[in-house]
């Protein structure tokens, strides 16, 4: 039986409905598809730029915790410095403070006679040479030559040696300087120094710790004493 016109019609609205259909259900699927991948990757770029923010600002925290730390250790090494300039200078002071004490006792001719004595002879027994050569300063080239000639007989008695002592007149030890000698062997090789500067600084370098301990009180980070 042939098809009319209107089943003809009929068929393909049909057959066109069914394709608009699957057209439609089609592009949803896509639609719905496309929505899931979009949002997969909107939240895989929302993850990775929160790691990313949390990691800059993790490392941001990082680099202010180091400076706080370089800050604080240049802030502590700013008043260790201090502290020890304080120290040193009070070190200072008490030293000048003995040499202005050093240069009262040349006042006292007595004194200075009998402490010219004793380094003079501490030197003959340090240097134990046979001919000495004694610098002193020009104004107590009187007082030293006494204390010589004190001091030979007392020399010789101890080592049982003779000694020839000579006052050098061409180079003296600087007038400024709180007083004391300098000796020297006869071919001027080796040197004993007693002025009185150097021997307080001599006094000064043996007695540190202990003056240090006095001022200041035990250091807690020192280990040893000596």
């Amino acid at each position: 039986m042939a098809l009319t016109d209107a089943d003809v019609q009929k068929q393909i609205k049909h057959m066109m409905a069914f394709i608009e259909q699957e057209a439609n259900e089609k592009v949803e699927e896509i639609d719905a598809k496309a929505e899931e991948e979009f949002n997969i990757e909107k939240g895989r770029l929302v993850q990775t730029q929160r790691v990313k923010i949390m990691e800059y600002y993790e490392k941001k925290e990082k680099q202010i915790e180091q400076h706080k730390k370089i800050q604080m250790s240049n802030l502590m090494n700013q008043a260790r410095l201090k502290v020890l300039k304080v120290r040193e200078d009070m070190i200072t002071d008490l030293l000048n403070e003995g040499r202005q004490r050093l240069a009262e006792i040349i006042l006292d001719p007595a004194r200075y006679s009998t402490l010219l004595e004793g380094l003079l002879l501490q030197g003959f027994y340090r240097l134990l040479e046979p001919k000495v050569t004694v610098r002193c300063r020009q104004q107590d080239v009187e007082m030293v030559q006494a204390a010589v000639n004190k001091n030979i007989p007392i020399y010789k008695e101890a080592v049982k040696s003779n000694i020839v002592i000579r006052i050098d007149m061409e180079r003296f030890l600087p007038s400024d300087i709180c007083g004391g000698v300098e000796l020297y062997n006869d071919n001027a090789k080796i040197k004993v120094s007693n002025t009185l500067e150097s021997r307080l600084e001599l006094i000064a370098q043996q007695m540190m710790p202990d003056i240090r301990v006095a001022l200041f009180g035990v250091n807690p980070n020192r280990k040893f004493m000596d």
